[in-house]
């Protein structure tokens, strides 16, 4: 029998780190669509992630884009976010849009460019080090669109040698969080293009590196809960990228495309009672809103994965344990699709309310004139896409 007050006490602890870059304007490869309102400034993007909290009480931590969210005092910045009642997260590193890493950036044949890249990453860490942000996350675009284009070995050699170098600089309460992408915008081989081979860096680097798994960087079909499985195993797992994909890396709201996935994942991380934050799972989100409002599709993610995160939560496990056992496979199914089936949403509301927030974090938003005052304020200078 599933105890309804620890559940709520599980949900009221939960935290989602948003991504500056959610704030911002996005678009796909044929066009960027500007919205009124969105940031110009990392301040502005923080400001935004404030409110998302303010509203959710469970995103506590916004994650930020290097350089995408350079500024010149980071002390500042991590105050200013204080203030504002959230922390700096995640510090992301980009090494994918400047026009040397066309053929790769710590995989580049090149050394010179290679050399780039790598102090690009020392560099986020000093970020870290100014922000105390504990988690530095590692995406790569390196790979290769044909053939014989370049040596596969010898790539996985200059990422192993980049990446140990990264490693060596971390302090001791920071880590790697290694995130791996099956195709796009490398389409032959991609250097690091699954979970597997995240996973074998990791271990050959040490503890203190962990794969992060975005839920839109894998085949049609696969099972990503097995993956979830797999890795809290080992200890390995160090955070999720949460969104939806209909095709490849849509980067859409999370819960969008398959929520059914979506509770299944969540299972598995409370199968492993890996969902109280001391745990060290980064829940974070990595969404583009290309069409929809940026603050309302970030609330509505962030309400996605809390009523995914309580279905989980509401599995008998003692029931399905018994039927396992038992080799009963309807009524091991039934007992998932029980909770799956439950309507969480009134025991979420009164979590909300229990913590002083309105039930409703989306009407509250729309409510509050939030947006109404930020497209007035931010009217002039609005930026022009994710790097600008």
């Amino acid at each position: 029998m599933t105890d309804l007050s620890a559940v709520k006490r599980s949900l009221a602890s939960q935290a989602i780190e948003t991504p500056s870059w959610a704030y911002g304007n996005s678009g796909t490869r044929f066009k960027v669509f500007a919205q009124p309102g969105v940031p110009r400034s990392p301040e502005e993007k923080i400001a935004d992630a404030a409110t998302v909290h303010k509203y959710t009480g469970v995103a506590p931590t916004v994650a930020l884009h290097i350089p995408w969210d350079r500024v010149d005092d980071y002390g500042a910045l991590t105050r200013y976010a204080e203030d504002l009642g959230v922390r700096i997260g995640a510090i992301n590193t980009n090494v994918f849009q400047d026009d040397d890493y066309k053929l790769g950036s710590v995989t580049n044949p090149d050394p010179g460019i290679r050399r780039k890249a790598t102090d690009h990453l020392l560099d986020a860490i000093g970020v870290m080090d100014a922000t105390g942000s504990r988690d530095l996350k590692l995406w790569f675009s390196d790979g290769i669109n044909y053939p014989g284009q370049d040596d596969l070995r010898e790539r996985q050699d200059r990422l192993a040698a980049a990446l140990r170098e990264t490693y060596d600089r971390l302090g001791d309460e920071q880590r790697i969080l290694l995130e791996y992408k099956l195709f796009e915008p490398a389409f032959y081989a991609t250097d690091i293009p699954d979970w597997g081979t995240s996973y074998a860096h990791c271990v050959e680097l040490g503890p203190k590196a962990t794969v992060c798994i975005d839920t839109g960087h894998h085949a049609p079909g696969t099972n990503i809960e097995f993956i979830v499985a797999f890795l809290l195993r080992q200890n390995r797992l160090g955070a999720f990228d949460f969104n939806s994909r209909f095709y490849a890396d849509d980067d859409l709201m999370v819960g969008a495309a398959d929520p059914f996935q979506l509770f299944r994942i969540m299972y598995e991380i409370v199968r492993a009672d890996a969902l109280d934050p001391s745990y060290g799972i980064a829940f974070m989100l990595d969404q583009c809103h290309n069409i929809e409002q940026k603050i309302p599709a970030v609330i509505r993610s962030v309400m996605n994965v809390q009523e995914a995160t309580a279905k989980a939560l509401l599995v008998d496990r003692d029931a399905l344990a018994t039927a396992q056992r038992a080799g009963d496979v309807l009524e091991a199914n039934a007992v998932l699709m029980d909770a799956y089936n439950t309507d969480v949403r009134p025991l979420l509301a009164e979590v909300r309310a229990d913590a002083g927030l309105d039930p409703d974090p989306v009407g509250a938003y729309r409510r509050s004139g939030y947006q109404r005052r930020i497209e007035e304020e931010r009217a002039e200078g609005a930026q022009a896409g994710w790097g600008a």
